[in-house]
């Protein structure tokens, strides 16, 4: 079964909302009614069959042949289907997602995978602030679901983390896993400061972990079957996490300026 295609033209001449290109949305559409779908983000009307040449085939998968860092809102709200892109997107990709699966080959703007709730999102490259975080006023953030980041994030990614898995490959700015409610976020390369900041519950696993603040205690060696099931759940995703819950980990707990219950995992 052929995808459906959308060949970028000409890099975008303003940002595009791209929330209309969904598996769920494009079903039984034809390509000229797919053409005709409105991507503007100011005064200036552009549409669909303006940016991109459109190949037929089954909408419930999707690939963009080429993206643009003015690809916002690429993903959001996926149900279910596949979404590929050859290239960076912008803001909000994969934001508000339930189901289905968002394959980035390039970099990723801000909020990426924003409140997702479900289904499994991949970034080759790097990726902005406040991954998997909630918007302005927003209490909750990634609330289930499986994040793969093979590059690096910026600040605060897993802000608000309240259900499902994020694992960082690269480097991440600072305070990674800021005000967590629970799910795991795991850090392969460099963290910056202040992991877990006003973090109540959940885990994070650093493999490269900064000092810590005094508000994390030192709980010791761990001694559980805890890493054993994470290491059957993440090998597939990243070997770099399969190896970090292979050896000998050490517990601190915290943080203590909240409720107190999460708790940061370091090579021991």
């Amino acid at each position: 079964m052929k995808p459906l295609v959308f060949a970028l033209k000409a890099k975008p001449a303003q940002r595009l909302d791209l929330a209309a290109l969904l598996p769920h949305l494009l079903a039984g559409k034809t390509v000229k009614e797919i053409a005709a779908i409105d991507l503007s983000t100011t005064r200036e009307k552009i549409a669909v069959g303006d940016v991109f040449t459109i190949r037929a085939g089954a909408a419930e998968e999707i690939l963009f042949d080429g993206g643009s860092e003015r690809f916002d809102g690429l993903g959001r709200g996926l149900q279910s289907g596949r979404i590929s892109v050859e290239g960076d997107v912008g803001m909000e990709a994969g934001r508000k997602m339930s189901g289905g699966e968002l394959v980035v080959a390039g970099h990723a703007g801000p909020f990426a995978g924003s409140s997702m709730s479900g289904g499994r999102m991949e970034i080759s490259g790097d990726a902005g602030d406040f991954l998997a975080g909630p918007r302005e006023g927003e209490m909750l953030g990634m609330s289930g679901g499986m994040l793969v980041l093979h590059g690096s994030a910026g600040q605060r990614p897993g802000d608000r983390l309240r259900r499902g898995t994020i694992v960082i490959e690269g480097h991440t700015g600072d305070c990674p896993g800021s005000r967590m409610i629970a799910g795991t976020l795991v850090v392969l390369g460099r963290c910056g400061a202040h992991p877990g900041y006003l973090m109540k519950r959940g885990t994070i696993a650093l493999a490269k972990p900064p000092a810590l603040g005094p508000t994390f205690v030192d709980s010791g060696l761990f001694a559980s079957s805890f890493p054993g099931i994470f290491l059957r759940l993440l090998q597939p995703e990243s070997r770099g996490a399969g190896k970090l819950f292979k050896a000998p980990l050490r517990r601190f707990s915290g943080d203590m300026a909240t409720l107190g219950k999460g708790e940061i995992f370091v090579p021991a």
